[in-house]
């Protein structure tokens, strides 16, 4: 199985993509994960930069609009089409509302469903905040449900149960199982993000996410997929904690981000390694 490791254009936008694009390659990364323009001239311009640098992306859907089911279900399928141009590898979505009924927000994951079917544009629901698999209890409800896949990122789940999910085996389990896509971040059980994973004080909340990430990853050997990507997803300020009056990061983004890909391509490609493809 092939590892591919990207970066997020999240806290990078006031780069020029050219520009961001370039570094994330001269760092070692395979690839972008970023939603997409709303203006057709810039997604072009987004395309055409990952084509010439030969890159590799996972576009990213959370701009469909609208606080009453309907009003959201409006406007998911324009996201989505708009997300699938340029050839992702797929679409991780943010979908519906942690509010919305349960069976409002089941129809926007059989939409998701019927738009792949119909257009061949694998998409992959995010476990979110604020959004269908916000939490693992209610995620349960909808994997009982529905089988789709997902994307992992279980930073949103420590921080709503405020816990290392200890209560919570048996959504973990299903989350593995159902994982095609990894948003590796560190989170802790008050805050989706811890200020730098190399720390010391966070590395008992690192060691967490390394255990669960190594089940996804040999869940998926195990199931024969030719290809994981991961996301090294750490976010800018305000997920980035800053000092006090200064606004001063306490890390640098871009940096952890980097360190998250050593360690993940390391970790996977040791022979010895509980998680190795």
């Amino acid at each position: 199985m092939d590892l591919k490791i990207l970066c997020p254009v999240w806290g990078h936008e006031h780069i020029p993509i050219e520009d961001f694009a370039l570094k994330v390659k001269e760092a070692g990364f395979d690839g972008l994960d970023t939603w997409v323009p709303e203006d057709r001239t810039e997604r072009q311009r987004l395309h055409q930069t990952i084509k010439e640098l030969g890159l590799i992306w996972v576009s990213h859907q959370w701009q469909a609009k609208g606080d009453t089911p309907r009003a959201f279900q409006d406007s998911f399928r324009h996201y989505l089409e708009i997300s699938a141009e340029g050839a992702p590898l797929f679409i991780n979505c943010h979908t519906g509302k942690d509010y919305f009924p349960f069976e409002q927000n089941l129809a926007l994951i059989d939409a998701a469903t019927a738009f792949a079917k119909e257009t061949g544009h694998l998409v992959v629901h995010e476990t979110h905040r604020g959004r269908v698999g916000f939490h693992p209890a209610s995620a349960m409800d909808y994997f009982r449900a529905r089988q789709f896949p997902i994307t992992a990122d279980l930073s949103h789940w420590t921080c709503t149960t405020e816990s290392f999910l200890e209560n919570f085996s048996e959504a973990v389990d299903e989350a593995i199982r159902r994982t095609h896509h990894i948003h590796a971040r560190v989170g802790f059980e008050e805050g989706p993000q811890v200020g730098d994973p190399r720390a010391p004080e966070w590395q008992p909340a690192l060691g967490h996410f390394l255990g669960w990430w190594d089940r996804m990853v040999e869940s998926r050997r195990q199931a024969g997929a030719p290809l994981l990507t991961i996301t090294a997803e750490f976010g800018p300020p305000p997920y980035l904690p800053t000092i006090p009056f200064t606004r001063q990061p306490v890390a640098d983004q871009f940096t952890i981000n980097k360190f998250m890909k050593d360690l993940l391509r390391e970790r996977y490609a040791n022979p010895s390694s509980p998680g190795r493809i």
